[in-house]
């Protein structure tokens, strides 16, 4: 067999990988393994930031244009950034009695017409309107643990931003300030790794150094012009 379609779809598989990944997060949620399942969220993680630079490596869409790269990829984004995200929160009891699984359905809706927005977008790499990252907002409820009408209100917030054209910063495609942009998310990554390594529980300078990072990213897209 030819070596570059094996390569390929090596490739593919990689990208498919992030599947299990999320089936495997899933179980453990359902068993209540909570640091375990932001574990293997945070391999999806990894898994979908290589994937792509290494499909466009091996030219892997003219290699072997039968499989859908790009659509595969929001599948399993789908299901690693969404779904399971939706499920935990569901599950989490962070939110009011009551709340958990209405939360969940507007993550899972709001999600869904995100990622079939063509405009999803700009043409310098910010995404329009809040970029579905549940699975990060999941995180930051179970590291903060805020009151449950915050948590809710949080949710809420976030998923009404899905369709406001704010923008927010893509951390390795916008070329605005890339090298801070890069090297906070570097950071936040040895923290949140740190975070899970200790169970949920990392202490204050964790939590304000996680803090200060996202209020960073968010307030980078929001000080943008919109459009």
């Amino acid at each position: 067999m030819d070596p570059r379609r094996i390569g390929a779809f090596a490739i593919h598989v990689l990208t498919a990988s992030g599947a299990a990944l999320a089936l495997i997060a899933l179980i453990l949620a359902t068993g209540g393994h909570w640091t375990l399942m932001f574990a293997c969220l945070g391999l999806a993680l990894i898994v979908d930031g290589i994937d792509g630079p290494l499909a466009r490596a091996l030219r892997v869409k003219d290699v072997l244009p039968r499989w859908d790269g790009a659509g595969l990829d929001f599948v399993v984004d789908f299901t690693t950034y969404v779904f399971v995200p939706a499920y935990t929160v569901a599950a989490s009891g962070l939110l009011p009695d009551g709340f958990g699984a209405p939360a969940a359905v507007i993550i899972v809706i709001t999600g869904a017409l995100y990622f079939a927005d063509r405009t999803m977008k700009t043409d310098d790499n910010y995404f329009r309107g809040f970029p579905a990252v549940w699975n990060v907002i999941a995180f930051y409820l179970y590291v903060l643990m805020p009151p449950p009408w915050i948590a809710a209100a949080a949710v809420a917030a976030l998923a009404a931003l899905t369709f406001v054209p704010i923008r927010f910063v893509h951390p390795l495609r916008v070329r605005h300030l890339r090298w801070l942009n890069i090297a906070l998310m570097a950071a936040w990554a040895v923290l949140a790794l740190f975070t899970v390594l200790a169970n949920l529980s990392p202490g204050p300078y964790v939590v304000y150094g996680l803090s200060a990072i996202a209020l960073y990213f968010l307030g980078a897209g929001l000080l943008r012009r919109a459009d």
